[in-house]
């Protein structure tokens, strides 16, 4: 992978571990409740919690698989398909919450994908 892919790669792995900070460990926050669009009261209610942790765990998990192929076990496969899985939960969600989140939660890694194709292709 090329230098520019591993750095944008890179950063979608420290999106997804932010992510999952603000959804795990700052679940009742100012900043979860803004980035989420939700009152705090929301977020502390017992079930929103839970998910909100639960959801937490599975994105810290992206992130850390995406630096495990990047640096400890390199595999072009392996980053790809978490980009892929990353942009298709995306779509998902801009279809069934909100339109917005294709580009907030995937565009980052559409273009990880995009650069890798280029480099590919070049």
């Amino acid at each position: 992978m090329s230098v520019i892919v591993t750095v944008f790669a890179t950063l979608v792995a420290l999106e997804f571990l932010f992510i999952m900070y603000l959804e795990t460990f700052r679940t009742t926050s100012a900043q979860t409740a803004r980035v989420f669009a939700m009152t705090k009261e929301e977020l502390a209610r017992p079930s929103v919690n839970t998910l909100f942790k639960n959801q937490g765990i599975y994105n810290g998990l992206i992130g850390i698989l995406l630096l495990v192929g990047l640096y400890l076990v390199p595999s072009t496969v392996m980053v790809v398909s978490l980009l892929v899985l990353i942009v298709v939960v995306a779509a998902y969600g801009s279809l069934t919450s909100s339109p917005s989140i294709i580009w907030r939660q995937g565009g980052l890694a559409i273009m990880t994908l995009l650069l890798m194709v280029d480099t590919l292709l070049w």
